[in-house]
């Protein structure tokens, strides 16, 4: 029923494509479906829609940005599938996800990976990275419009407080469902459960889960303070994200909005970055003010305990490939 839902979903926004407009590239409109599973309030859809204005203004509007956010067209699982077909949506995703299709991507939504967001866009900069972006279009149908777009830093949101990997024993933990993030929170201490974010607040709240693990920025808006009363301070991801689209998609734009989109995509995922970083300490402030207790955990504990994932996924030799490659030791 789920394949049948999406294919439906696929034809009726592929229509749309098509539906309207001059026969003339050089006057036709074009619209591309932005789907995220973040809500209104979040920092990044602000981004999102600030990227929709400098595409339009760039292009006369002749490519027209369309935000969804809330996960209004479906699940990014699902979405990316769509887009794959060749419909006009783009997805705001993760190399976790990524990983599904470029097994070595992954490792890039590895826990303690990188300390910082400069670590990691280092290596989205990289020959390897670049190597996986081209496996995803020529082998996957799937255009990486910019990978630099950057939602903090993730810990855990628990009943109980946690300072070590122990602490999390028997946990179930929501994390979205790939094997990087599963296997990482595994290694960590807790059990993976894959679960849709919008999902996850009711699932705390009637015990199905016993907490989840997420960046600041969706932890207020989603209001986790009523339903955890901690939040460990693992950072165990540094989240960045990319907004991919259907090769066969872009492929039917003109060269020029090409151009503007991937340029455009890249500045506005750079600029929003660096609001993301700056609104850190308030979010938690916020967090704190709510009622939430923050808890300094044994960090060298849960580097050492990350490890297993690494080793089990096959991305201990890739890590250090990578380190060497960005200057990191």
């Amino acid at each position: 029923m789920k394949k049948i839902v999406s294919t439906m979903a696929a034809i009726v926004l592929a229509a749309a494509v098509f539906a309207g407009g001059s026969s003339d590239k050089g006057n036709k409109h074009y619209v591309m479906k932005l789907s995220t599973q973040l809500n209104e309030t979040s920092v990044m859809v602000k981004g999102f829609k600030e990227l929709a204005e400098n595409v339009k203004a760039k292009t006369n509007g002749r490519l027209e940005i369309q935000v969804y956010p809330s996960a209004q067209l479906g699940t990014d699982e699902d979405v990316i599938e769509q887009a794959i077909q060749g419909v006009n949506v783009c997805v705001l995703t993760d190399a976790g996800r990524m990983g599904n299709y470029v097994h070595d991507i992954g490792i890039i939504g590895m826990a303690y990976f990188a300390d910082k967001y400069d670590d990691v866009l280092k290596v989205t900069q990289g020959a390897t990275f670049k190597g996986w972006v081209d496996e995803l279009a020529t082998k996957n149908d799937i255009r990486v419009l910019s990978f630099n777009w950057y939602d903090g830093s993730r810990s855990f949101y628990t009943h109980k407080p946690v300072k070590t990997p122990a602490d999390l024993k028997g946990q179930r933990i929501r994390t979205p469902g790939a094997p990087a993030w599963a296997e990482s929170v595994a290694a960590l201490g807790g059990t993976p459960v894959a679960m849709p974010w919008n999902d996850t607040y009711s699932g705390i709240q009637s015990k199905a889960l016993d907490g989840c693990e997420v960046q600041l920025t969706s932890a207020v808006p989603a209001r986790l303070y009523e339903v955890v009363k901690y939040l460990d301070k693992t950072e165990h991801f540094h989240l960045i994200n990319g907004l991919i689209v259907g090769e066969k998609w872009f492929k039917t734009l003109p060269a020029d909005l090409q151009k503007i989109l991937v340029e455009e995509t890249q500045a506005a995922g750079a600029k929003n970055a660096r609001e993301v970083e700056a609104k850190g300490a308030e979010l938690e402030a916020e967090l704190v003010k709510q009622g939430m207790t923050v808890v300094d955990v044994d960090m060298d504990a849960f580097r050492k305990a990350a490890d297993a994932a690494y080793d089990k996924l096959g991305f201990t030799a890739l890590r250090a490939q990578i380190y060497k490659e960005i200057g990191k030791k």
